[in-house]
């Protein structure tokens, strides 16, 4: 064959094998022997070897992986992918509904949907052909897991039929029952330890740096989001649209997804699967719950960590019984101290649990806690496990009963706990282990200055050889004295020096959050450095002044007051500036204060812009975006398609209604 008759072939071939694997894998419907396919399969190969100038990044031998990947690089979501709210309560959902109905004008639509137990996952696909998977990390960047992602056979590698140019796909990465028992089943075999659950054993696999055994291990994906620009059907539409594209989507047929208008329909689906979900060949750990409509899932917005247009309904979690074999206690950044709960070991979730989280000296009253007891532990959103009672008829006659400490375990300092505060505190900042690591930990974390090449290992590896002890030394360590701890070469060396210079070249809010001032998380961090600027303007304002910021109330003003005042920390500080760290924002293009003070609601369909656009716009003039017209809001600005009953609100609470003309007209005065 000359060239140009082998790139057709070529063509043929992974056409017709992506039509069978399609067939194959989520119609569960196949049209030719597995011999068939794998003789096709290997034509491919054959002729992709020999010409590999003619060699598709998506080319269907991808499925079988064999690509390592030494690091997998960050890629910040173009759409954040934030976790949703959780509840255990039926009444939980029902005031959920009740909380958007007021807020959203208009019939509601929701839609039911399984909670998948696996990996979320994002995949990009421009042209048809999928470019970049992502993983949700914590939610505004996560991991590069393209490779590995093409080895699942359910997700297409090419799309067919009319789908978008440039878009989004959302779903979930999990282990199919069958495959993962069938693994453990190769391990026992072989002698090696049981992997503990499908979830978590998804992803690791997921993160394995060879995609030849990534493909082996037989992954599966549900995939159910669509994320792009003028995408406007309702996402139950949108769903069923991209199961015509080739996609694996949750069937309405198997009712893994449903769409109802009434808050009974939900409560049903809910009912159903609870009493259902072991008849499935996946696990799942509760139902999400949508607003159908995509416009009025912007215009409902979210909060800090969560979207406000969707909820997961959790199932009640598995709970056992153990013994309390002794309490030990966790000192943390803050230095907050946490009793934890060694127990017995025992299985609870699919894992292995030997210690549980006692929260606090009142957990412990409460509770009458004695060693010896025979306690129910659960996990606390299937994550954390907690003891949540004893089994008193089985408690020893003379058990000894558990007291809080007195004095901090690692310091000795006596502990104080504040009028109106759950958790007991050592105050000893300056000398006590745990705190000062903790500072550093909270320092380099992923929010913060996300310093690559450093951990909490190496934190404390560095701390044990004196190189620091506080996160302004680590702008002084050299090569040559890191290269010399314990299991340190050269390379990891150089990228953690890399990591922390890097590092200077992280914005102002989140060198803010890194400082650890208590109290003052990173949406708070945001808000400070939006308000104030720079970091000097920060320690010299007074309670009044940060009082009068959004969200700053009377408790985290004096905290912030505090750590303005601590000597170490105005020597720090003075340290990061000299160091070359920011510690004033930089305004973006066209920044101005022209909406200081003013809250915007902005609803509708609109031409030149899209709703996005219009609300970075308000912000970058200063203004506050609002989900709901109150008394208190200042302008709406009003599109096609707004709800009359939005419309009414505003026009009988007399606020100024622009349209989008309007609007960009004050903007280019």
């Amino acid at each position: 064959m000359n060239p140009n008759e082998v790139k057709i072939e070529i063509g043929r071939l992974s056409k017709e094998l992506d039509h069978h694997n399609y067939l194959y894998y989520v119609e569960s419907n196949p049209s030719i022997a597995d011999y068939d396919f794998d003789v096709l399969l290997k034509q491919l190969q054959e002729l992709e070897e020999k010409f590999p100038e003619f060699v598709n990044e998506n080319s269907p031998t991808k499925r079988v992986g064999g690509d390592i990947t030494k690091k997998f690089d960050s890629v910040v979501h173009k759409f954040p992918m934030l976790s949703l709210s959780n509840t255990y309560s039926e009444d939980e959902i029902s005031d959920w509904v009740m909380r958007i109905t007021k807020l959203e004008d208009g019939e509601l639509e929701f839609v039911c949907e399984l909670k998948y137990d696996g990996v979320a996952i994002g995949i990009q696909y421009v042209n048809g052909a999928l470019t970049r998977a992502v993983t949700r990390g914590d939610g505004s960047q996560g991991e590069n897991v393209t490779s590995n992602v093409k080895t699942i056979k359910t997700i297409p590698l090419r799309l067919k039929g009319d789908f978008p140019k440039d878009f989004e796909i959302r779903g979930e990465i999990f282990f199919p029952l069958k495959n993962f028992n069938r693994l453990n089943e190769q391990r026992r075999e072989h002698s090696e330890p049981e992997f503990a659950n499908p979830r978590n054993t998804a992803s690791g696999t997921l993160k394995m740096q060879n995609s030849k055994v990534v493909a082996s291990r037989g992954l599966d994906c549900f995939l159910y989001g669509v994320y792009g620009t003028n995408i406007e059907a309702g996402h139950y539409e949108m769903v069923n649209r991209a199961a015509d594209w080739g996609f694996k989507t949750p069937k309405p047929e198997k009712r893994f997804i449903e769409k109802t208008k009434t808050v009974g329909g939900v409560m049903e689906f809910i009912a159903y699967w609870d009493k259902s979900r072991g008849e499935l060949p996946f696990e799942i750990d509760g139902v999400v719950i949508k607003v159908n409509s995509y416009r009025q899932q912007e215009e409902l917005g979210f909060t800090a960590k969560s979207p406000r247009w969707a909820i997961s309904y959790k199932f009640k979690a598995e709970r056992v019984e153990t013994i309390l074999e002794s309490v030990v206690y966790q000192v943390g950044r803050t230095g907050a101290v946490t009793p934890v709960a060694n127990l017995k070991p025992v299985q609870l979730g699919g894992t292995k649990v030997k210690r549980a989280s006692l929260y606090n000296a009142d957990q412990i009253e409460r509770l009458n806690l004695h060693l010896n007891d025979s306690v129910y532990v659960e996990k606390g959103g299937e994550i954390i496990p907690k003891i949540i009672g004893v089994n008193l008829d089985l408690r020893p006659v003379e058990a000894e009963h558990i007291f809080f400490i007195e004095n901090c375990p690692e310091c000795n300092t006596r502990l104080e706990r504040k009028e109106g505060e759950v958790h007991h505190y050592c105050l000893n900042e300056s000398t006590c282990p745990p705190q000062k690591k903790g500072k550093i930990e909270h320092f380099i974390g992923r929010k913060a200055l996300n310093i690559d090449g450093l951990g909490a290992e190496t934190v404390d590896a560095l701390f044990d050889a004196r190189l620091i002890s506080n996160y302004a030394d680590l702008y002084d360590l050299k090569f040559h004295q890191v290269v010399e701890l314990e299991r340190m070469a050269d390379k990891s060396a150089n990228n953690l020096i890399f990591g922390v210079r890097g590092s200077k070249e992280i914005p102002f809010e989140r060198v803010l959050f890194g400082l650890g001032i208590r109290f003052v998380g990173e949406t708070l961090a945001k808000k400070l450095a939006k308000s104030l600027k720079n970091i000097d303007a920060l320690a010299s304002a007074t309670f009044e002044e940060l009082i009068a910021i959004d969200e700053i109330g009377d408790r985290i003003a004096e905290s912030i007051l505090m750590f303005f005042r601590d000597e170490e920390n105005k020597q720090l500080i003075q340290r990061l500036k000299d160091a070359g760290l920011n510690f004033e924002i930089i305004e973006k293009e066209g920044a101005t204060n022209k909406f200081e003070g003013k809250s915007f609601v902005v609803s509708g369909v609109f031409d030149v812009f899209s709703r996005t656009e219009l609300k970075e716009a308000i912000e970058i003039n200063g203004g506050k975006n609002v989900s709901s017209i109150s008394a208190k809001t200042d302008f709406v600005i009003a599109g096609d398609k707004m709800g009359p009953a939005k419309l009414k609100k505003a026009t009988d609470l007399e606020i100024t209604i622009l349209s989008e003309d309007d609007f960009i007209k004050i903007l280019n005065e």
